[in-house]
């Protein structure tokens, strides 16, 4: 009996058969079912059929499934606190976990939000049993449960002197970006998923509710986000996917950001 994998939003879920009717993160109004129905595959058939981007990006390494579900990237993260997985995709492969391997593996998972769950136990697991660290305000949209599943509370949680994940909130209530006080290249990171979301144009970020269905954000929400991201620098913002990030100025970027928005929402 195989983990079902929907085809749309590419969460994994728990082993049946046959797979379930629906799908939750895509029947929410922030995601939306295929429009050929719900479709489901699995670990096997995706690795079969689909390939994985393994490739440096802004200086990361990461990885993503070519054509496949939502277009996010993970990110490998060499921090104090441990070598992080940023996010998580839907496929695992031995190519991609000896890559890893390559550049002293993975120490835990860290993920911003339900839609990049993904896979999350299964990579875990192939990983050594690493634990994964999702913020308790989400728990109801885990699919897979498994007791490497680690829940934290409240809007800070400090991995390390350097590293801190900040709960932004908005898009789900628990959303959660990643600081990185020294970065990849000095200056700080700000690894946010998609809330605040790394515009199309890469000099500005957005605040939306549903990036597909085209919803923003509450103006409450975001006044909320810019408060608990208050205070913490960062020159680089990493967005969700390939090539989308911000080099540079990204504090500034991010603070105009908010007024654009909040300025616009007001008018």
């Amino acid at each position: 009996m195989s983990h079902p994998i929907c085809e749309t939003c590419g969460t994994q879920f728990e082993a049946a058969d046959p797979p379930p009717e629906r799908c939750p993160i895509c029947e929410d109004e922030r995601q939306y079912v295929g429009w050929q129905g719900q479709r489901w595959t699995d670990m096997a058939a995706l690795r079969a059929g689909k390939r994985l981007r393994i490739e440096e990006d802004a200086g990361l390494l990461g990885i993503g499934v070519v054509d496949f579900a939502i277009p996010q990237r993970a990110l490998l993260l060499a921090t104090d606190a441990g070598n992080l997985l940023w996010e998580c995709v839907p496929l695992v492969t031995d190519a991609a976990v000896e890559a890893l391997r390559a550049r002293g593996g993975v120490d835990a998972i860290a993920i911003s939000h339900p839609h990049f769950y993904s896979s999350m136990v299964e990579w875990s697991e192939a990983l050594g049993g690493v634990p994964i660290l999702l913020h308790a305000a989400d728990r109801g949209w885990v699919q897979r449960a498994s007791s490497r599943i680690e829940f934290w509370e409240g809007d800070i949680n400090r991995l390390s002197d350097d590293v801190t994940l900040v709960r932004t909130g908005g898009h789900f209530d628990g959303s959660t970006a990643l600081h990185w006080r020294s970065g990849p290249h000095g200056g700080g990171a700000l690894f946010p998923g998609d809330a605040p979301l790394v515009a199309m144009d890469r000099r500005h970020v957005s605040f939306i509710y549903s990036f597909p269905n085209h919803v923003p954000m509450r103006s409450s929400d975001v006044r909320a986000m810019q408060a608990r991201l208050h205070g913490f620098e960062f020159e680089d913002v990493y967005g969700f996917t390939w090539g989308r990030n911000i080099r540079g100025g990204g504090r500034a970027v991010v603070d105009a950001s908010f007024a654009r928005h909040l300025a616009r929402v007001a008018s």
